[in-house]
């Protein structure tokens, strides 16, 4: 399949955003190899149909968000807070400012001073890594760019849809193999986690957003590198009564902690067949609207 040509949609006070046009059509959306988490819902599968949308071509990047913040003033929740996760092995601070170990997730890190202009801790910056995604943005962050952007969040049924690339019922965006002919085609975690990471795919942490090659609809890393919101809240049941056409999601849904969760997709450089097989592009995974880490970023779509 030739991919789909790229476009150039306008984004607010000019700034271009470079996006693909995802064309319409139906697919059978959900876990076609029974291989996901059963509190997750990836099942059962059904039909799905779109129209088309413009997507980007890869998630925001630091460089984007940091013009998004320099024209509005925004301040993100996590430089609100004051604090947010890192994983172990990518700190870059000072022993006082590394506060606590998550109890649930002991390789994440409570780090002071961590955010999205110091992704690592406040020893670190963005100078090295402007064309690598956002990350430490929670929902609600991603929403505010969005709007500013003139876009939204992708649905959860618009992100399986451009994540799958046309390919029915594949594993990937580009097959069912991991490695097809004994390459890394995305940035997840090779070697045991979480304490060794042999870095066959060249990345510790965030890899640059165009650092692997497209999908077919010429949508990059749409499962691995980071996790990206969508604007669904979530719900493990909700594909039991979804609608087919354009669906929007649950109107309202619990997480774990019985409060309101959005749908997160793709996986990220953390995830490891191990404990977190959701590099898939049906895997689904949630969590609150202001939760933020090291591993969460988003991307925009447009209305055709």
């Amino acid at each position: 399949m030739d991919p789909v040509p790229r476009v150039r949609a306008g984004a607010a006070a000019g700034r271009p955003r470079r996006q693909v046009l995802v064309p319409g059509g139906r697919f059978v959306m959900g876990d076609h190899f029974d291989e996901g988490y059963p509190d997750d819902g990836e099942l059962p599968l059904h039909e799905v149909r779109l129209h088309p949308f413009l997507m980007d071509e890869c998630a925001v990047t630091n460089a984007q968000f940091a013009t998004f913040c320099k024209q509005t003033g925004y301040v993100t929740e996590a430089e609100q807070v004051g604090v947010s996760p890192v994983f172990h092995l990518a700190v870059e601070a000072a022993p006082a400012d590394v506060l606590h170990r998550l109890d649930t997730t002991p390789w994440w890190l409570a780090v002071r001073g961590a955010d999205w202009r110091h992704p690592a801790g406040p020893r670190s910056s963005i100078t090295e890594v402007q064309n690598h995604p956002v990350v430490h943005v929670s929902w609600n962050d991603a929403t505010a760019y969005s709007e500013w952007a003139g876009a939204r969040l992708p649905t959860e049924a618009e992100w399986e849809y451009a994540a799958r690339g046309g390919l029915e019922g594949a594993r990937f965006p580009w097959g069912d193999e991991l490695t097809p002919r004994a390459r890394w085609n995305l940035n997840v975690w090779q070697g045991a986690f979480p304490t060794h990471n042999t870095l066959e795919d060249g990345y510790l942490t965030t890899a640059p957003v165009r650092a692997f090659r497209p999908n077919s609809y010429g949508l990059r890393q749409m499962v691995g590198n980071v996790w990206e919101w969508c604007s669904d809240v979530f719900d493990p049941r909700w594909y039991r009564i979804s609608g087919v056409d354009d669906p929007l999601g649950p109107g309202s849904g619990q997480g774990p902690d019985g409060g309101t969760w959005r749908v997160m997709r793709g996986g990220s450089y953390l995830c490891h067949d191990s404990y977190c097989y959701r590099y898939r592009v049906s895997a689904r995974s949630a969590n609150t609207t202001d939760s933020a880490t090291a591993n969460l970023g988003f991307r925009c779509v447009r209305d055709v």
